[in-house]
């Protein structure tokens, strides 16, 4: 099998993926890419500049023995003085790739690299088997389940389609909670403070440290609304009790951020607000909802998640999981030590 890498404009790849009926990830376009140029130290990669026409080659093609396999596009990331290369939910295949196609491309993608650009570290992107050439990630927590609703039939299938203890909850909680969910993607945009302050208590409460206020606000304004939307539940004081963040693109809709008010957790606002949020995406054309990873014997520590999000669907989704692939395989030994010295020293 010989593989190479070919340079593609976007259309091209929207193309070719439409025509095979492939559901594109937004982080795989230009949308996201523009995006993450407004983060620090995130670029988008393009090794191959522009076409006669001008047009930007802002994907790799994936081709062997002349068949086209899919196409990637990455995010250069430099952290800690180095940098990698990152494709979110890609690369996009065409159809269904072996253990042996991918370890294939991951060989031909670290000799291209090597050629291309001699800054990278390493490779991050999904790889669905543990194939000899990728190793687990040196950070963030990659999943290989996910949840999906299926938004199709209006209201009353979304709900008729769930597990019994997703209806039960769902319904308790429109019988019960007054709180009001809408669309405050207008709201959003002109003051993002109000729901960044439920974000730091959220925080605070599960354990974690949210980005700043900015990149939530950078976001919403670089995606635009047609692609980024912003779901609220307020209660009858007008009072934000709980939000999330929602991309959109292609058919699928993802549950990107949430976040929650402590004292609104007695009043079942998450279901609500879940709820009104497939029922509003469905209206607004969307196929599927993605509320994205769960836990698995490859991601235990994503467990917790489980039991508010599986009982929304009757069936897990399986997607390949992010693995990292060493291009400087000495330096990225010495990465993987010292992440294991720190570990020791906590």
């Amino acid at each position: 099998m010989a593989i190479s890498f070919v340079p593609a404009t976007e259309q091209e790849f929207l193309d070719a993926a439409h025509h095979a009926g492939v559901v594109i990830a937004l982080e795989q376009t230009s949308i996201w890419a523009r995006y993450q140029a407004t983060v620090t130290d995130r670029t988008p990669w393009r090794p191959f500049g522009t076409n006669v026409a001008g047009q930007e080659l802002s994907h790799i093609k994936i081709v062997s023995d002349g068949e086209t396999l899919g196409y990637i596009t990455f995010i250069d990331m430099l952290t800690h003085g180095y940098h990698f290369l990152r494709s979110a939910h890609g690369p996009v295949w065409l159809h269904d790739v072996d253990a042996q196609t991918e370890e294939e491309v991951a060989r031909a993608l670290v000799s291209f690299i090597h050629r291309t650009d001699s800054q990278v570290a390493f490779l991050r992107y999904s790889i669905d088997a543990e194939i000899p050439s990728s190793k687990p990630v040196l950070s963030t927590r990659p999943y290989d389940s996910t949840v999906i609703i299926d938004l199709s039939g209006g209201d009353d299938e979304i709900l008729k389609r769930m597990k019994s203890r997703g209806r039960r909850d769902v319904r308790k909680a429109l019988r019960e909670n007054d709180d009001v969910c809408s669309d405050e993607t207008s709201k959003a945009l002109a003051d993002f403070s109000e729901y960044y302050a439920v974000m730091e208590e959220t925080g605070a409460r599960d354990g974690f440290v949210p980005a700043p206020q900015r990149d939530y606000e950078d976001m919403i304004h670089t995606l635009g609304e047609q692609h980024c939307r912003v779901f609220a539940a307020r209660n009858t004081e007008d009072v934000l009790t709980g939000w999330s963040i929602v991309t959109k693109y292609d058919s699928r809709a993802v549950r990107f951020y949430a976040a929650m008010r402590s004292d609104a957790r007695r009043t079942h606002v998450t279901d609500k607000l879940l709820y009104a949020e497939c029922c509003m995406l469905s209206q607004q054309g969307v196929k599927d909802y993605d509320l994205m990873g769960i836990g698995s014997d490859f991601a235990p520590t994503l467990k917790g998640l489980n039991e508010f999000k599986t009982k929304f669907v009757k069936d897990i989704t399986h997607e390949a999981p992010e693995r990292d692939v060493p291009v400087k395989k000495g330096f990225y030994w010495l990465l993987r030590m010292a992440k294991v010295v720190l570990k020791r020293g906590q």
